[in-house]
């Protein structure tokens, strides 16, 4: 996938966190539909998240907390990034095959 000038100027400023939220305005089709205040504001508060999310997880990790800074990473990495996808879940037949090959046979 080709990366767009701009997104690539954001990473070599340091911006990491408003390249992937522009990038992800791209793919939303009804991104439009907001003003530029509200998308920029989309961005900043985007970057914004990344870079507290960093200085927490150096802070964590400066304190030695190893299993506790792997968990509150996994929530941090678990909440900061959500996609809204549409249709029935791929964990579900999943989940009842993996209950069918347990169950033994009869």
């Amino acid at each position: 996938m080709l990366k767009h000038p701009t997104e690539e100027r954001l990473a070599a400023l340091g911006l990491t966190g408003m390249a992937k939220a522009l990038e992800e305005q791209r793919r939303q089709p009804d991104i439009a539909a907001l003003s530029f205040e509200e998308r920029f504001a989309l961005l900043v508060d985007r970057e914004a998240t990344e870079r507290d999310n960093k200085r927490l997880l150096t802070r964590l990790r400066y304190a030695s907390l190893r299993q506790n800074a792997d968990a509150i990473l996994d929530r941090l990495v678990h909440n900061a990034h959500r996609l809204n996808l549409k249709g029935e879940s791929l964990r579900k037949p999943a989940a009842k095959r993996q209950k069918l090959d347990a169950e033994p046979a009869k």
